[in-house]
């Protein structure tokens, strides 16, 4: 039976016949050409709409500047106000020892013992370490011999100025006639010249007194002595070491130790505060390495002088350190309790720096914008004290702009309180 829906039976072409090619259906060119007109109208459309809410948008951002422009220029202030009865200002130091010694050998030789280590806390004139000296030993021995055979000579010299003197004195006092005037001064020369060698044989004696107490006296240094109770810091030694006297750069020390108790703080105060630091102003001493413990102390002198690179003021605080807590060249912070001198504190950020020196612009009650000159007293920062210029209750701006001058009026978007103001300014 036949079906319609079978496919048709394929027909074979005849060998060497051409095949024809495929005609497009008849309409395909103008649905082609229906669409391209369409995509081109839609693009159009969206061009135009585009455009159109661009120029809106434009015109929109135009009149809001144009609005924004014709009003006054927002800022934002602080209450400037009356500076704190007592102030404290913390500062960076370093300890360092009241006494820090070198030690090194008076004489010549070994080591024969060291009795002390660092770390090890001694006491005035203790021992510290011997040192054996065998060609001091010797020159000693030699010089007391010399010595000894100086006095020998002084006997034979005074011998011979006693026989000089009554030999002298038997033929001065003979009569006139019974010896010449020749033989009374040859006499007398000898007496003169026994007194003279005797006299030089006492000085060789004394020369020779003092050579072997110079070198006695060297004697006493075999043994190295504390100078002043304190802490050994470094030792240089050990037994044979051969030492030389001396302390020059080719000079091996023997030892270096401190004495910490007091302690010396140094602290480089800023230019703004040397008018405070004054001798016996209170300070207390702090560190990391002891949270839990605060030293007290005073400045006991200052330099006098600011450094013309840091612009800084060298203190020094003395310290109490009993129980050597404190070492030297430690990391401290000092806390100086600072008089108040009345001035108004302001935040830094209100500061301005032009030309004609430090300002700072303030808002008057019409919310005009006056600049005021002002002379800077303290500055830690966060904070500064004017000594003049700005008076307490004053508005002061925050964030001036180069387009503000004096007499703009402006609005007033934002009153910081005191604290609000510092933390502004730290930001």
């Amino acid at each position: 039976m036949y079906n319609p829906h079978d496919s048709a039976p394929a027909v074979r072409a005849k060998p060497g016949a051409r095949r024809q090619p495929q005609r497009p259906a008849s309409g395909t060119g103008r649905r082609i050409q229906i669409f391209g007109a369409g995509v081109a109208i839609a693009l159009a459309v969206g061009f135009f709409m585009v455009h159109h809410a661009q120029r809106r948008a434009t015109a929109v951002l135009a009149q809001d500047t144009k609005e924004q422009a014709a009003q006054p220029p927002q800022v934002v202030v602080a209450m400037a106000t009356k500076a704190p009865e007592a102030t404290s200002l913390t500062l960076p130091g370093s300890t360092a020892a009241w006494f820090e010694s070198t030690i090194f050998a008076r004489v010549n030789g070994y080591v024969a013992q060291w009795y002390v280590d660092i770390g090890d806390h001694v006491k005035k004139d203790q021992v510290l370490a011997t040192i054996d000296t065998p060609d001091l030993d010797a020159e000693l021995a030699a010089a007391q011999a010399k010595l000894e055979s100086a006095r020998a000579d002084v006997n034979v010299r005074q011998a011979q100025a006693a026989f000089a003197k009554t030999t002298y004195e038997r033929w001065r006092n003979s009569p006139t006639g019974v010896v010449s005037q020749q033989e009374r001064d040859s006499k007398k020369a000898d007496f003169g010249s026994a007194t003279a060698q005797l006299n030089a044989a006492q000085a060789n004696v004394d020369a020779d007194q003092g050579n072997v107490d110079r070198l006695t006296v060297l004697t006493q240094f075999k043994k190295v002595t504390a100078p002043y109770d304190g802490t050994i810091i470094e030792r240089r030694i050990d037994i044979g070491n051969l030492v030389t006297a001396g302390s020059t750069a080719s000079t091996t020390l023997l030892y270096r130790m401190s004495k910490d108790d007091p302690m010396r703080v140094y602290v480089d105060a800023p230019q703004f505060v040397a008018d405070d630091m004054t001798v016996g102003l209170p300070v207390t001493i702090a560190t990391n390495y002891l949270p839990h413990k605060n030293f007290t102390g005073k400045i006991a002198r200052t330099s006098n002088a600011i450094n013309p690179r840091s612009r800084t003021l060298r203190v020094e605080v003395d310290v109490a350190n009993p129980e050597d807590l404190l070492v030297p060249g430690m990391y401290v912070e000092g806390t100086f309790e600072l008089k108040a001198r009345g001035n108004v504190v302001v935040p830094a950020a209100a500061m301005i720096f032009r030309s004609r020196g430090p300002q700072v612009a303030v808002v008057g009650g019409d919310n005009r914008v006056t600049f005021h000159d002002v002379a800077i007293a303290r500055d830690d920062g966060n904070e500064l004290e004017l000594g003049s210029g700005v008076a307490a209750g004053d508005r002061v701006v925050l964030n001036i702009s180069s387009a503000i001058v004096n007499g703009t009026q402006v609005t007033v978007t934002e009153e910081h309180t005191a604290d609000t103001a510092t933390a502004t300014a730290a930001r």
